[in-house]
């Protein structure tokens, strides 16, 4: 199934990519797109040509920061029909629930688990599609564009702890800081945000329940996408809940509102079972960690689930043909 995302996911792009000195319809052709898409927001389009032209895009014009300068600019209306319903409700953690019901009006890749920790939470965002594509310039770019979300609903008023990326730092990081303020950090262990939850449940100034009760009854009439399949909600679940030790058959069940027998049921009707699903998510996330130097392998062996060293070296050894050690020294 390829994992779509509204065409609204370019907004801003032809702008950024010419002030960085890019022939924005000849990037998108390189991708497989029509640059049609661009004046038609609520086209859909694959969400892995969206990564490539992001990444192709700052690879190209030697712009670190292009997924994060298009998120600057980005309005409320960008999210397309859903906006009115976002605006209207009463607070953020109730606009954060709406991704969770529309995802599939807005962006299919696109996770959002929000998680109290005492008085902070933490929004964490992953994306995850049919492949591993997602790097800097789709995160920066996921994680801008909610940030400029909350924003345009509370104003000034929103002013969160820190924003979280994993990936490294930018040699100039003036765009990070203009837009977040000071406290962002890099090499993170997730992409997201944390603030305080009397942030996240303080009410919305603007909210009017009549407005959104109308706005809900319109959705309703919007022609359903294709609902996802079995393997990319498990897929999902499991890109959220390995990292935190969450990622056991019934816990991934339970998260999708399923019990375990009915998971097993839908992953078989698709030729997959539960155990190939996790392996592939490791594979990605692996990559990811060891990517990222500040981690120790015992850090990347407990965030991929295993207690032990030696268990995660021997998966690591039969999956890529040589140790942990060994292959982060040649590619890191």
């Amino acid at each position: 199934m390829t994992v779509l995302v509204r065409a609204a996911a370019l907004s801003n792009y032809a702008e950024v990519a010419r002030q960085v000195g890019l022939d924005p319809n000849r990037m998108i052709r390189r991708v497989g797109l029509d640059p049609a898409v661009l004046h038609n927001p609520d086209s859909r389009i694959p969400v892995a040509a969206v990564i490539a032209l992001l990444e192709a895009s700052a690879e190209q014009s030697g712009c670190i920061d292009l997924g994060l300068r298009m998120a600057e600019s980005r309005r409320l209306s960008d999210f397309g029909a859903i906006s009115l319903l976002m605006k209207h409700q009463r607070t953020l953690r109730d606009i954060l629930a709406l991704f969770a019901r529309y995802r599939q009006l807005m962006n299919e890749a696109l996770v959002i688990h929000i998680e109290d920790v005492d008085d902070l939470v933490i929004i964490r965002e992953e994306l995850v599609g049919d492949s591993n594509l997602a790097g800097r310039q789709s995160y920066e770019l996921a994680v801008g564009t909610m940030f400029r979300m909350f924003l345009a609903l509370l104003g000034e008023r929103w002013q969160p702890e820190s924003v979280h990326f994993t990936h490294a730092a930018p040699p100039d990081q003036s765009v990070h800081r203009r837009l977040f303020g000071l406290n962002v950090r890099f090499d993170s262990d997730f992409n997201g945000v944390v603030c305080s939850a009397v942030d996240l449940d303080q009410p919305n100034p603007g909210a009017d329940p009549v407005m959104a009760s109308y706005a809900r009854q319109f959705l309703e009439t919007l022609p359903k996408a294709e609902l996802g399949t079995a393997t990319l909600d498990a897929r999902k679940a499991i890109y959220l809940s390995l990292p935190l030790g969450r990622a056991s058959i019934a816990q991934i069940a339970i998260g999708l509102g399923l019990n375990v027998r009915t998971l097993q049921r839908r992953l078989d009707a698709e030729k997959t079972c539960f155990s190939d699903v996790v392996n592939e998510v490791r594979r990605d996330l692996v990559v990811r960690y060891l990517a990222n130097k500040t981690y120790s392998m015992l850090e990347v062996a407990e965030m991929l689930g295993y207690s032990q060293l030696s268990s995660f070296t021997r998966w690591f050894a039969a999956e890529f043909g040589e140790p942990p050690t060994q292959w982060r020294s040649k590619h890191i």
